[in-house]
């Protein structure tokens, strides 16, 4: 079995966040949705979203819940297939009401691309895009001073 990765996030609304998540390309995992507690969000076979209400939060941890629109306490980055699908992503997440890059842009020429999203709760999701091998040749590339 492939490592998997389940992201806990304490959330305001579950339904409400669920279907944000929704509106931004994750699928609702019915078996493991439990109404107003818990939604299970996939993002693809290894990666999920688990959104707790703040009560089912807190029955795993007895650590305060930080208010994420205040206080970063994660940032969790996601992969997309190319720039257009980072911007698409975007629009998305804004229609549904997150607020577009509360991060930097990562604009390197060619090889890397990078934006983020905030949810209505404030986490924030960064989405990345890189051409490895061009990114590996602009790194070995030597570096000469300036005359």
């Amino acid at each position: 079995m492939p490592k998997m990765i389940f992201v806990n996030l304490p959330v305001a609304d579950v339904e409400k966040s669920a279907a944000f998540y929704e509106a931004v390309g994750a699928t609702k995992d019915e078996r493991f949705c439990q109404e107003n507690s818990t939604a299970m969000m996939m993002f693809s076979d290894t990666i999920s979203f688990m959104l707790l209400s703040h009560e089912r939060f807190a029955d795993f941890t007895p650590k305060t819940i930080p208010d994420a629109k205040n206080h970063a306490q994660v940032l969790i980055a996601l992969t997309e297939e190319s720039p257009s699908a980072i911007d698409a992503t975007i629009e998305r997440a804004v229609a549904a009401g997150g607020r577009p890059d509360p991060t930097p842009r990562q604009e390197m020429g060619d090889f890397m691309y990078g934006r983020s999203f905030e949810d209505p709760d404030g986490h924030i999701i960064e989405l990345a895009w890189m051409d490895v091998e061009k990114a590996m040749a602009v790194g070995s590339e030597p570096q000469t001073e300036p005359a």
